[in-house]
């Protein structure tokens, strides 16, 4: 079983909109509320090992495992995951096919876990590009763990943050806000991430140093950790150092 992590569930920290202003205050002794990962490096760990690029995913599924779990131990109230840009449909059909399959067999094999150890699963995403069975795998996951506190698991599929943003804003159109109306929490309440806290702490792996369209609007003021390790490495010591040199960092949010 996952441990309970320790200073406040996450149910609470999900009635916090985060979508404006700054992130609230990190958890105890400086951990951060919110972590999101972008997990890159699975095809570069397979062509390492002379291994197609299927075997770097299913490793990466194991690193999403190891993440999963090690998160509530350290305190982390909401971990997401960048699992499927809307940029990776550019991919070879054969490993888009690959990389749905892994999806599928992960929530199928997970949720009975994940919701015995109180994990809430929330997708964000433009979800219309994705097949109906695995829509309807997302709904039935989403739904059987709504009511869990001990952490909330977010998985960005079909996600892309200038998408988002234009989503937001058709919603504010539709919704006949006036330009004089449109403010930033206009807007932050009608993206994918309305009703998660800000991210404090943004992760990528296998040395790239970018954000490649992932939380754009969100990580105006989140901290970025950059390291060399593959995705298919990253474990529970890997989180915890950054954690640490999180907690190190000192957060001025535009002040002194």
């Amino acid at each position: 079983m996952i441990a309970k992590p320790a200073p406040k569930a996450a149910a609470k920290a999900a009635g916090v909109s985060g979508g404006a202003g700054v992130p609230q205050p990190a958890g105890g002794a400086g951990i951060p509320r919110h972590v999101a990962i972008i997990m890159d490096g699975n095809g570069r760990w397979a062509k390492k090992r002379f291994l197609p690029r299927i075997a770097g995913h299913r490793a990466g599924v194991e690193a999403v495992r190891r993440a999963v779990k090690a998160a509530p131990r350290i305190g982390i109230e909401v971990l997401t995951l960048y699992a499927f840009s809307s940029e990776n449909w550019k991919r070879p059909a054969d490993e888009v096919s690959d990389l749905m399959g892994l999806l599928k067999h992960y929530l199928q094999s997970e949720i009975d876990e994940l919701h015995a150890n109180d994990i809430r699963l929330k997708f964000i995403g433009d979800h219309s590009r994705l097949s109906a069975d695995v829509v309807d795998l997302l709904r039935r996951a989403a739904e059987r763990t709504a009511g869990n506190g001990a952490m909330t698991l977010v998985l960005a599929l079909n996600y892309g943050s200038h998408d988002e943003m234009v989503r937001a804003v058709r919603g504010l159109i539709a919704d006949g806000v006036r330009a004089d109306e449109v403010t930033d929490a206009a807007i932050a309440a009608r993206l994918d991430t309305a009703d998660l806290p800000l991210p404090d702490l943004i992760i990528r792996t296998s040395g790239e140093q970018r954000l490649s369209n992932f939380l754009l609007w969100q990580a105006a003021y989140a901290e970025l950790a950059f390291t060399d390790e593959l995705w298919p490495d990253f474990n529970e010591a890997s989180l915890q150092r950054l954690v640490d040199e999180f907690a190190q960092r000192e957060r001025r949010y535009g002040g002194l």
